[in-house]
């Protein structure tokens, strides 16, 4: 049986026998008031929740790969910004993690397999007379608590979040769900957050 089929399937029996039930939740805002951004890394799947004792309507999560904010106005930003806004959250936790694959993420080897993979060499120029450097594009970090930290700047100090969101940093074990503290959001005073506007 093919995955799609498989999944199909069993998503069949799971609404037939109501399993759903358990997951429910009284509405879409978290209720605890957080939203975490951490890695699509697969281990993370339930563990960054879990090891944090957030359960299923408690926080919103966001994910990517590495957990990176790379830009003040993409999408992981937008979605950080409807979560405070529409969604009524007021703590944001980064969580990166060790072992990561975008930690020291070879560019090259990426670049080669996607031209192995059918991405043609016209394509390639197109990109680059764009102004896209695939290389700064794709590129991951050398130290996680570092990129934790650029994230949790990056947020304190976008003028579309307010200053009375706290921001934490943390990074996790993908092994044993150990969290390592980088930022207690609570202890940044929040004047000096960023300048007023």
């Amino acid at each position: 049986m093919r995955l799609l089929d498989e999944i199909l399937d069993y998503n069949r029996k799971f609404v037939d026998n109501e399993e759903y039930v358990r997951y429910q939740t009284e509405d879409k805002y978290p209720a605890k008031k957080v939203v975490m951004v951490t890695c699509m890394d697969t281990r993370l799947v339930e563990l960054s929740t879990k090891s944090l004792n957030l359960s299923s309507g408690d926080v919103k999560v966001i994910k990517n790969a590495g957990a990176i904010l790379s830009h003040p106005y993409g999408s992981i930003m937008r979605s950080l910004i409807v979560a405070i806004y529409v969604l009524k959250a007021e703590e944001i936790i980064v969580m990166g993690h060790y072992d990561c694959g975008m930690q020291s993420v070879n560019t090259n080897s990426m670049i080669k397999e996607m031209w192995k993979r059918g991405v043609s060499n016209e394509t390639f120029k197109i990109l680059k007379y764009s102004g896209i450097d695939l290389q700064e594009w794709l590129q991951g970090f050398e130290d996680v608590k570092d990129s934790v930290k650029h994230d949790i700047n990056m947020i304190v100090n976008h003028p579309l979040i307010p200053k009375n969101v706290y921001v934490h940093g943390l990074v996790i074990d993908p092994s044993t769900g150990k969290v390592d503290l980088i930022e207690n959001g609570y202890d940044r005073k929040m004047e000096d957050a960023r300048p007023n506007f």
